[in-house]
């Protein structure tokens, strides 16, 4: 008797105001999309969760667990949130994503026209909603892929002439007008490896351990962080092997020290120029961890998503991975989706102790925590 009551249980349906779905289709939850759908009595029509719709009465909506399930109710498919076609969040990745690849196969430079009409849409929206997923405005983007042909083309050896043309400058004058901001130096001092370029560093000591903190003329071109400060010192060599290092320096000391009073309390926050160096595709990602609040965490299936690239969650990872600037550009917000901390440059347990700290963690208990897990 009882088991056969526990299945009259199990097939009696939740009122529609009682299933946890509902509240996602309240709250209009985009996450739910593709995972069930809804129809209306009163309008004939069904939706996905996150449909803009006014709201329906509870008593007059079915849930479907699937779409087949949906259409078999005979209604038509809403006309604004189209439930038959991919979401919108998922239709404007794909056009921005292939907005990316047109910037990128293009001589020239798209104009933003250009790329809307492509798009088949207004060049307003677009912008906004490119620079929305991607986090920079398709001129950026633009200049950022540009910039990376550039430096690929000098580091390949062709000459200065030649690495502008085939990067698609159609003047000389054009590009040595943006060269210095491109590189970060004169496109020959690039082209020799930085050779005489000059980086200034410090070295100084935190309670998760030796950072060091170089910059360039144009910014913050490093910050590591260790266990061994000459290791530290090594590792900036390896990175800027024509550079000229210029340590010991009383005035640079002082940055420095806002670095480590940001690394002890991350709210207060971290304004600094930065020379960042990358492809175009780290850039976008590395923007991507920038806007990351403090005490937030994402999935790398998230920057994914936001930079246009769903599936390239291990690019994302190596673009984390070959990030120069710790705690500026933030890759330790990025974990798991399952929530694990996954890896990091400078070590799992320097991770977990930041990100406590940023969770708003007494200093004592996340140093104490990351003490012992070096022990």
């Amino acid at each position: 008797m009882f088991i056969t009551l526990a299945k009259d249980l199990e097939s009696t349906p939740l009122p529609v105001a009682d299933d946890p779905r509902w509240a996602r289709i309240v709250a209009r939850d985009k996450s739910a999309d593709g995972e069930f759908w809804y129809s209306v009595a009163t309008t004939g029509v069904y939706c996905r969760p996150s449909c803009p719709s006014r709201r329906a009465n509870p008593a007059n909506v079915q849930l479907h667990a699937t779409l087949a399930q949906a259409k078999a109710t005979g209604f038509r498919a809403c006309r604004r949130c189209k439930p038959d076609g991919p979401s919108l969040e998922a239709g404007n990745a794909a056009m921005v994503a292939d907005a990316c690849r047109r910037i990128e196969q293009s001589e020239g430079e798209p104009s933003l026209a250009e790329l809307a009409d492509a798009a088949g849409r207004s060049a307003g929206y677009f912008h906004r909603v490119f620079k929305a997923i991607i986090g920079l405005t398709p001129k950026d983007y633009a200049a950022a892929h540009r910039a990376a042909r550039v430096r690929q083309g000098l580091e390949d050896g062709a000459s200065v002439t030649v690495a502008i043309y085939d990067a698609g400058f159609n003047s000389s004058g054009r590009f040595y007008e943006k060269s210095t901001g491109m590189l970060g130096m004169t496109p020959t001092r690039y082209r020799a490896g930085g050779a005489n370029e000059d980086i200034r560093f410090a070295v100084g000591e935190t309670t998760l351990g030796a950072i060091l903190v170089a910059s360039s003329r144009r910014g913050v071109a490093s910050i590591l962080l260790g266990d061994d400060p000459d290791a530290l010192v090594r590792d900036l060599q390896d990175r800027f092997p024509k550079a000229r290092l210029i340590g010991a320096d009383h005035d640079y000391e002082a940055l420095v020290a806002r670095v480590v009073g940001f690394v002890e309390a991350p709210r207060l926050g971290l304004d600094l120029p930065l020379d960042v160096r990358g492809t175009a595709f780290q850039q976008r990602v590395w923007q991507a961890l920038q806007d990351i609040p403090v005490g937030g965490t994402v999935s790398y299936a998230e920057i994914a998503e936001r930079v246009g690239s769903p599936k390239a969650t291990r690019a994302i990872a190596a673009a984390c991975a070959a990030n120069a600037h710790a705690v500026a550009i933030p890759c330790h917000r990025v974990i798991r989706k399952d929530g694990a901390l996954s890896g990091y440059a400078w070590g799992a347990e320097r991770k977990r102790a930041l990100l406590d700290r940023e969770a708003g963690k007494p200093a004592k208990a996340a140093d104490t925590a990351y003490r012992s897990s070096r022990a």
